[in-house]
């Protein structure tokens, strides 16, 4: 039943959406011959059917997960009786049928949202392009659901009676129901952007308000991308059992390259709503983020690469790269064969204004995406013509990663107080002096709190700097709201502050990793029971060994008590299932100031000592623990949450203004003219000071 439901459910969407392609061609073909479209062929009305068979095919398929319906093959390799009800459910995306039939679920809901956002619109040539360049993504990956990754399969012989169940990795924290959907929302998400940008350049209308029009879709996308790679941190801090939360995985940095490259987008498509400018510029990061998303499905659901976040199994490979290749050919085919066409009228004329911050913010993040594409693609490039192979590790990434990062605070505490037209010396410096001081002030107490490091005395410096310069941003704008008699709340809930808190989010976590990272204490201990053991200040002692049983798992929990305060429980597991594998879980004391970070390294008298052993001849009743000690891991995560607050501040409407010409247009705006209306309170800058020179 629930594999004939989940069936009849993918075909369902599969076809609405090539059927959808037909008619959107049709209507497009139609409109090319000067032809009214035909009021009974609407493509609209395919979205609501798309959606629906995709609401089936997921419903059936947790149904099934939940019930443990061992006659599908999915269900009996990621399910037991054993699994827990969340783990259950989050079964869904635990392996590779699964995740895809999750990314369709998403597009499709996204497809909905451009039918019902762009329903006034609906017969305009370029939505409708929009409508099928989705039709046919949602087709292909649809498409593999009705071929190679069909997710409702049934077991070759009989029904097994008990399931395998889920990676052990994935049923030991509750971010699991989590972290994936974040991302695949983000992935998912950039369609839309591409999608409409594949219709401004077919009908060449790239001189109008779509892109700035789909900027809201992108920013959801982004925001939940966002939320997702540190949920993501999160997940690995607390269930790997290593103490890191970032090893530059390739898998990890799939998820940033779309990332980088859509904080970019994001930021530039303001010069082109304020300025009409970078045009080119925009369109190659759309189409270069969406690609960017199928390279990093590629990564994760093809087997080349092996990595705790990825699916090994797969025949997916050569199906996901062509359409990768595809993608990005008709994506940047399209922007070379419009060409001059699409190009922005004027250019930058003041590098230092907000605009030419806009850029270079844009060229660090571009240029570190290369950098991390590079080395994520070089070992496989390598491996796959030496037949050798090789890996790139974290110092490659760090090298790089360090000064983009230390570059782009700078900026962050730049670009608030630059105006969109040429600022002099001395304004500029009455802005930025309060932010300054708050940025050397940091620096002499770090200095005197006896923190040392070139490093981090900069990233340390530079965060505040960088911060002050935000909440001047928010403050003005209050300010303004309050002059204009529109109320605090309507200064403080608008557009730019949502980047301005943005802006503090990622300072916190620039703040939060540089610390962690450079401050961080690491050793292993034996602890004898009831005896005290010292490390990096904080003492522990060993009480004893506990064994829990439930029906999902069986841990071993070795129970130690930290400065002479609560006991921790640092464990070894194995989970329900028939192929479960012992997994360590970790015990974290987790404060403002730092975390204390507790793994089992071995258990002492519990089988052969080895000279690889840390601690070879451990007496029986005694154990080997792990020890991280990390300043300020929380703020990493309170960061994250600041992130994701602020993408939804930034989601809030605020007042249209059309773009105005390039400054080289204006060369006759006299010094007296009037500014600019200011947009969601940011205060304009007087002409006389910050105009054109």
């Amino acid at each position: 039943m629930n594999a004939a439901l989940g069936v009849l459910g993918i075909w369902l969407s599969f076809a609405a959406a090539v059927v959808g392609m037909a008619v959107e061609g049709w209507t497009l073909a139609r409109q090319r011959r000067g032809q009214p479209a035909d009021p009974r062929l609407d493509g609209r009305l395919l979205a609501p059917v798309l959606m629906a068979g995709m609401v089936l095919a997921v419903a059936a398929m947790e149904r099934a997960l939940v019930t443990h319906d061992f006659s599908i093959a999915f269900v009996a390799d990621n399910n037991s009786r054993g699994t827990p009800l969340l783990y259950s459910i989050t079964g869904l995306w635990s392996a590779l049928a699964g995740s895809i039939l999750l990314w369709g679920f998403l597009l499709s809901l996204f497809v909905g949202a451009v039918a019902w956002r762009f329903r006034s619109d609906a017969a305009d040539p370029v939505v409708v392009w929009a409508r099928l360049v989705m039709n046919g993504v949602a087709a292909f990956f649809i498409g593999l659901m009705v071929g190679p990754a069909n997710p409702f399969a049934h077991v070759v012989g009989a029904a097994p009676a008990q399931g395998a169940g889920p990676n052990a990795l994935l049923q030991d924290n509750p971010l699991v129901a989590i972290h994936p959907p974040m991302l695949y929302l983000g992935f998912v998400g950039f369609t839309v952007p591409f999608a409409f940008s594949v219709g401004m350049l077919a009908t060449g209308r790239v001189q109008e308000r779509w892109q700035t029009e789909t900027r809201r879709f992108t920013l959801v996308a982004w925001t939940f991308l966002s939320v997702g790679i540190v949920l993501g941190a999160w997940w690995s801090y607390q269930v790997l059992g290593w103490g890191g939360f970032w090893a530059w995985d390739p898998v990890e940095n799939a998820a940033l390259l779309p990332w980088l490259c859509g904080t970019a987008y994001l930021h530039s498509v303001l010069v082109q709503e304020r300025r009409g400018l970078l045009r080119v510029w925009n369109l190659s990061l759309s189409v270069a983020t969406f690609s960017l998303t199928i390279l990093g499905t590629f990564l994760t659901r093809s087997g080349v690469i092996e990595s705790v976040h990825a699916f090994s199994d797969s025949t997916l490979g050569p199906v996901l790269i062509g359409f990768f290749l595809a993608v990005v050919v008709v994506g940047f085919g399209l922007i070379a064969w419009r060409g001059d066409r699409i190009r922005s009228p004027g250019g930058i004329d003041a590098p230092l204004g907000r605009e030419g911050a806009f850029l270079l913010n844009n060229l660090l993040l571009v240029g570190f995406a290369f950098v991390v594409l590079l080395g994520t693609v070089f070992p496989l490039l390598y491996q796959a013509l030496k037949n050798q192979a090789v890996s790139v590790g974290a110092p490659y990434f760090d090298t790089v990663a360090v000064p983009v990062g230390l570059a782009l605070l700078v900026l962050m505490a730049l670009a608030p107080v630059l105006s969109w037209r040429a600022v002099s010396a001395a304004v500029l410096w009455r802005r930025l002096a309060p932010s300054a001081w708050a940025g050397a002030l940091t620096i002499v107490a770090c200095v005197a709190a006896g923190v040392r490091g070139l490093v981090p005395l900069a990233a340390f410096g530079l965060g505040a700097f960088a911060a002050a310069s935000a909440l001047r941003s928010i403050v003005l704008s209050v300010l303004a709201s309050i002059r204009q008699g529109r109320g605090w709340g309507r200064g403080l809930v608008a557009r730019t502050n949502g980047g301005m808190v943005v802006h503090l989010g990622i300072v916190i976590m620039a703040v939060a990793i540089t610390a962690a990272t450079s401050f961080a204490h690491r050793g292993e201990l034996a602890l004898r029971l009831g005896k005290p053991a010292t490390f990096d200040g904080h003492t522990f002692v060993f009480e004893g060994l506990r064994t829990v049983r439930t029906p999902a798992k069986t841990a071993t929990e070795a129970l130690v008590k930290v400065d002479g305060g609560g006991v921790f429980r640092p464990a070894v597991s194995q989970f329900a299932g028939t192929n479960s594998e012992v997994v360590g879980t970790p015990a974290i004391d987790s404060g403002l100031t730092g975390d204390v970070y507790l793994t089992v390294t071995e258990l002492g008298g519990t089988g052969p000592a080895t000279a690889a052993e840390p601690f070879p001849g451990l007496p029986r009743g005694s154990v080997a623990i792990g020890v991280v000690i990390e300043p300020l891991v929380a703020w990493l995560w309170g960061g994250g949450l600041v992130v994701g607050f602020g993408g939804l501040l930034a989601l809030v409407p605020g007042r249209r203004r059309r773009p105005t010409e390039p400054a080289s247009a204006l060369a006759g705006l006299r010094r007296g003219s009037a500014a600019p209306a200011p947009v969601d309170g940011e205060l304009p800058e007087p002409v006389g000071a910050g105009g054109p020179r």
